[in-house]
């Protein structure tokens, strides 16, 4: 698991009090007098989550708490969880297929700004031929993906990947996206 930062801005009583309620068993806490910048700069570097506890107004909401009001340490933890909790899901959400990303949630596929959008079945059939160290067979697709026993003679696979090439070469140009040999499909 990726470690998760608690940068402190200019408040010594607020780190004293965090690693007092070991805060700094879950998160690593850092306090930074006037060159946050480069601390936050090394933990983006790094691929590390941040979330600064501040009483400036000068930060991104997105990734920063403001205390500049009496706060109860209860919420102030509520607060710190729901924010690492959120990014977490927004992270493991987002996903690389080769050069394309694919936002699980919305079921989009992306590539260079440009959007498709696709059905559940698209997204399952694309992340299980993704996943897969080798091809598949139409009968291996039509078992984990649709839920079909061996043996049923049907032509969904080849239909539902002819549907999905056609739509990848209209928005993307893209006609090796999903490859076809005797032995299967891969992405």
């Amino acid at each position: 698991m990726n470690k998760l930062f608690l940068i402190i801005d200019q408040n010594q009583h607020l780190y004293e009090l965090l690693k007092e309620l070991k805060f700094d068993e879950q998160y690593e806490l850092i306090l930074v007098d006037n060159n946050i910048k480069e601390q936050i700069d090394s933990i983006i570097l790094q691929k590390f989550e941040y979330l600064i506890l501040t009483d400036k107004s000068n930060y991104s909401e997105q990734k920063a708490i403001s205390i500049n009001k009496p706060i109860k340490i209860s919420q102030l933890y509520e607060k710190i969880n729901l924010f690492f909790s959120k990014n977490k899901f927004q992270i493991s959400s987002n996903i690389s297929v080769g050069k394309y990303h694919i936002d699980l949630n919305s079921r989009n596929i992306i590539l260079n700004k440009k959007n498709l959008k696709l059905t559940e079945k698209e997204l399952e059939l694309i992340m299980y031929l993704f996943n897969s160290k080798q091809e598949k067979s139409s009968s291996d697709i039509s078992k984990n993906v649709w839920g079909h026993t061996i043996g049923v003679e049907t032509h969904t696979v080849e239909t539902h990947i002819y549907r999905l090439r056609k739509k990848i070469v209209n928005k993307f140009q893209d006609d090796k996206f999903i490859i076809s040999s005797d032995n299967g499909y891969k992405i």
